[in-house]
């Protein structure tokens, strides 16, 4: 019988139910900004509030006042900016295209970070992988293309979303395990709130539409708002915890599940289908990345091999 600390049948069981609930949040953030006309930057703004308004209390509840003296405060507080730039991006795209659109193209997201490691950190990326890489983007592009046509520039965004999130992906190995996950997702959500205060200022100003500042129009769109935040705040949690009960490489592969979700939202609440051509990319990024994961799991094998003997 396994042990809670190692219980990989249950960190594949969470991590797929998360990921298929995650795109709830942008199903959520397409309909504020659809039906109920709220500016994406205002969304993001709420998400981040009431991620924290979600995790703050159960933080001081289980930890008190001390949880928030995080050893590295201005790393998390980056972790919240990055990720508020990274949503709001994400949020605007959402807006404007079809859910399996932005999260295909937002999936070269592995692709970014494998190259970000061979270049900075000095992690060896041989010419398979490489390979690989190219092929995810080529694929990103057969599904940008039509987007890119209608949408212009806001087609990229994704692209841009991904680079972030990467970024943020470097900022978690940098801060590892120095400061609890609820520690770090309530730091998030301070970093978040105030760059997102920042940027509804900034749209004020610029009389930028997707930045403006607005109140919920109906009490089901403060629902969802709520909902928006509760989810972004505990289902993180949730995959911190999947990572903790199974290895890396046995679950990243369920991330392409909220690809299956998007599709399916995307139908269901928006009449959204993926065109022939865009199934084509999105299996040519999603087949991609597994490689990708399958190389780096090779590996990683053969290094703790070598180690052993």
């Amino acid at each position: 019988m396994q042990s809670s600390a190692s219980d990989p049948v249950r960190g594949m069981a969470l991590m797929a139910g998360c990921m298929l609930v995650l795109p709830l949040m942008d199903a959520i953030a397409k309909y504020m900004a659809t039906f109920e006309a709220m500016s994406p930057g205002q969304i993001t703004f709420y998400r981040f509030f009431f991620q924290l308004l979600s995790t703050l209390p159960l933080l001081l509840w289980l930890n008190g006042s001390e949880a928030l003296k995080a050893k590295r405060p201005w790393l998390n507080l980056l972790r919240g900016v990055i990720h508020g730039a990274a949503s709001l991006m994400f949020f605007v795209a959402v807006k404007y295209m079809p859910l399996a659109d932005v999260f295909a193209i937002y999936f070269v997201e592995p692709f970014i970070l494998t190259a970000l490691s061979a270049l900075f950190l000095g992690e060896r990326v041989g010419w398979r992988r490489w390979l690989a890489i190219a092929v995810g983007f080529a694929g990103a592009m057969i599904v940008i293309q039509p987007s890119y046509a209608i949408f212009g520039v806001k087609a990229l965004l994704p692209i841009a979303c991904a680079f972030l999130f990467a970024l943020y992906m470097f900022l978690n190995r940098a801060i590892g395990e120095a400061d609890s996950p609820m520690t770090m997702q309530t730091m998030a959500g301070i970093g978040g709130t105030v760059f997102m205060s920042a940027a509804l200022i900034a749209g004020t100003v610029t009389g930028d539409a997707d930045l403006a500042p607005a109140l919920p129009a109906s009490l089901l769109g403060l629902a969802l708002l709520v909902l928006l935040g509760t989810i972004s705040g505990h289902i993180h949690l949730l995959v911190v915890r999947a990572f903790r009960l199974a290895p890396l490489s046995v679950l990243a592969p369920f991330q392409y599940f909220e690809i299956i979700a998007a599709v399916a939202l995307g139908y269901l609440l928006f009449d959204e289908f993926p065109t022939p051509s865009k199934w084509l990319g999105i299996l040519i990024i999603v087949g991609s990345g597994l490689f990708i994961l399958w190389r780096e799991h090779r590996q990683s094998r053969a290094k703790m091999a070598v180690e052993r003997s």
